[in-house]
């Protein structure tokens, strides 16, 4: 099972299966709790996670205070403020647990190391790097171009765990909607 969640992650073809070994080594399990701050705004990010189970989101104040939710994270994905973790800055953002959870957790100045050692590593990480720049590029498209009932259909469509577990109330500020109009939205649909 470990090896197949490694593999499944840092799928890339020039990975030799004898990298695999040295690249899950390189990380430790964390268990967290509903709840749970993972990376808290303000601090210097030292490592990142893969999510073995359990849903976590992203969350930053606006200028009014208001607590608003930037990303959605579940099993099988990095979890990582890659901001903070690669300029060496604070993070703007908190990454929370939504349910319980388990995480492997990988420090930067070991990444560092088999990034330069490991080819098929190095590779993996620039090409995770540029599918999150098209990710976060058709996130804001979609705030400006999509009603808010077809950003719904698109995260029930992407992520429906997140549907079924999250409360309402950070589905609708991800969305940029009020509570209200999520619930109106859900009723019409």
């Amino acid at each position: 099972m470990k090896s197949a969640f490694f593999e499944r992650i840092y799928n890339y073809p020039t990975i030799l299966k004898s990298e695999y070994q040295e690249i899950i080594n390189s990380h430790s399990r964390v268990e967290c709790s509903k709840n749970q701050t993972i990376v808290h705004s303000g601090s210097i990010c030292n490592e990142y996670y893969l999510i073995e189970r359990g849903i976590f989101r992203s969350s930053i104040f606006n200028y009014d205070g208001e607590e608003v939710t930037t990303g959605f994270f579940n099993a099988h994905e990095v979890l990582i403020d890659s901001s903070s973790l690669f300029q060496r800055i604070p993070a703007l953002e908190s990454i929370q647990a939504v349910t319980d959870g388990a995480l492997w957790k990988i420090e930067y100045e070991t990444f560092q190391e088999l990034f330069h050692k490991i080819e098929g590593f190095r590779e993996w990480g620039r090409n995770w790097m540029t599918n999150q720049l098209f990710i976060a590029k058709q996130r804001s498209l979609s705030m400006i171009t999509l009603t808010a009932t077809e950003r719904y259909l698109n995260l029930m469509k992407e992520k429906p765990q997140v549907i079924k577990q999250v409360p309402l109330k950070h589905i609708a500020s991800y969305l940029g909607v009020t509570d209200t109009s999520l619930s109106r939205i859900r009723k019409e649909l």
